[in-house]
């Protein structure tokens, strides 16, 4: 039975897959997103969303964990410093996985995962009565402004400087004949 066997083997050795997911997660929070396998995405989302969790904590012991995973000093750095305002409303889900087709030479599924940048997109939305307002504002600003193209507008000066000439000629004839 495998009970209590969590995370995929992928044929490799434990140590090969553990150093494999290390440079892996590196370069996912280095370069914010990456192109992988689809296996290897969907296994790679808990070692990314484990080291976004410590970076919120954010004290020294958390950062010494980090550096036990990410190798490169100046990719923590950079976490630590940016997790707490990007990720701080959302309380998991970090990544994202795309899935992106298959690849040429063996067929095998790619996907591109990619950590989320503004999770607080519910927050942005607008209430019911802010869309009524917007609404109500923008029917008034059709009925002020008649919508009239530019080609319309210049047939209708043309037209009105017709008219005036027009005008102008008649009210010459009347004079004339008075």
């Amino acid at each position: 039975m495998r009970h209590r066997k969590s995370g995929l083997k992928l044929n490799m050795t434990s140590s090969h897959r553990t150093a494999m997911f290390k440079n892996m997660v590196t370069s996912l929070l280095k370069y914010d997103k990456i192109k992988t396998t689809s296996t290897r995405a969907k296994e790679l989302r808990g070692w990314a969303d484990n080291l976004i969790t410590l970076a919120k904590r954010g004290d020294l012991h958390a950062r010494r964990q980090a550096l036990t995973i990410v190798k490169e000093k100046n990719v923590v750095h950079k976490l630590f410093e940016e997790a707490a305002e990007r990720f701080s409303a959302v309380s998991g889900g970090y990544t994202r996985v795309i899935k992106i087709g298959r690849r040429a030479g063996d067929a095998a599924s790619m996907s591109l995962i990619e950590l989320i940048a503004e999770p607080s997109k519910k927050s942005e939305r607008k209430t019911t009565t802010e869309k009524r307002t917007d609404a109500s504002v923008k029917t008034s600003e059709k009925v002020t402004s008649p919508s009239v193209n530019s080609a319309e507008e210049g047939k209708l000066a043309a037209n009105e400087d017709e008219i005036q000439s027009v005008v102008e000629v008649e009210a010459g004839q009347e004079k004339k004949d008075v």
